[in-house]
């Protein structure tokens, strides 16, 4: 890079990824000399992004999206969305079982995506129309159209359906854990290989800063990231952003740790097993 005090940092506009950077945002830690450029998008943007040539230096990315990273990127040990026994969800207009969707449409948010992946992995065999995640009322809009016949909604989406008038078919997260006894690995930051193993070590133990100082000062940063909401169809309601938090903002988000790594190697073999990543994935971390 011809600026080797600039970062490119990219992360999605939920507030998980919001609350980890905000104190870099704002200037409420010290830098030790690095210059942040931040980029905003969606899952899917994010994804895609990765894989260009004007990809970021450090990007929030699906954990199913590191199987094509690998080669470029190391996973940070921290700034992952994990979700112990809970996750993206599938809902429907209706009740019904997970096993009642075979062979039928569903909305999913991209298939890079972790919660895709997943998916596929509890029922191999439905048809996958991707929904675009934001804004979130146009999966709630595809279940009503008949688009689709049930919609896996992931971010603060998933704790909406409800208000939106429809069923829970199944919680991935819970599903995954009761068949493997391990959290949900969903998210992760992945830094470029290219940086040198100094500059990664260094970009690392500041963005772990900028987490732990999020998670010190948590009260503040929530109002600051309420105040600032302004996606379409995202209510400006403190009890949503704690509860959200609550789950993608907290201890494993400054380090995943085992349990967590055992866990994205462990998706990781299942992706590959079931014939969805095409070969097999060594997962390395940034110190």
């Amino acid at each position: 890079m011809s600026d080797s005090s600039t970062i490119r940092l990219a992360y999605s506009p939920d507030s998980d990824d919001a609350f980890m950077f905000w104190a870099i945002s704002e200037g409420r830690i010290d830098t030790r000399g690095l210059r942040f450029e931040h980029r905003r998008a969606d899952t899917e943007a994010l994804n895609r992004d990765a894989e260009g040539a004007e990809a970021p230096h450090v990007s929030a990315i699906s954990i199913h999206q590191y199987a094509y990273l690998a080669d470029r990127y190391l996973l940070l040990p921290h700034g992952g969305s994990v979700g112990a026994g809970y996750g993206p969800i599938v809902v429907a207009d209706r009740a019904m079982t997970l096993q009642d969707l075979r062979g039928r449409r569903i909305g999913v948010p991209g298939l890079r995506t972790s919660a895709y992946l997943v998916l596929k992995l509890l029922l191999p065999d439905f048809e996958p129309v991707v929904v675009p995640v934001a804004p979130f009322r146009r999966a709630y809009e595809a279940l009503r159209s008949g688009e689709v016949d049930a919609a896996l909604l992931i971010h603060e989406g998933r704790l909406l359906y409800e208000s939106e008038g429809f069923e829970r078919v199944v919680e991935i997260g819970e599903a995954w854990t009761a068949e493997t006894g391990l959290p949900l690995p969903l998210g992760g930051n992945a830094i470029a290989r290219s940086l040198g193993d100094d500059r990664i070590a260094l970009i690392s133990d500041v963005l772990r800063e900028s987490i732990r100082w999020a998670l010190d000062h948590r009260d503040e940063v929530l109002e600051a990231l309420l105040q600032a909401e302004h996606r379409e169809g995202v209510p400006r309601d403190r009890a949503l952003f704690d509860r959200y938090l609550g789950m993608y903002a907290n201890a494993d988000t400054l380090d995943y740790g085992p349990d967590g790594r055992r866990a994205i190697e462990e998706l990781m073999r299942r992706g590959h097993e079931a014939g969805i990543i095409p070969h097999p994935i060594r997962v390395e971390f940034a110190p």
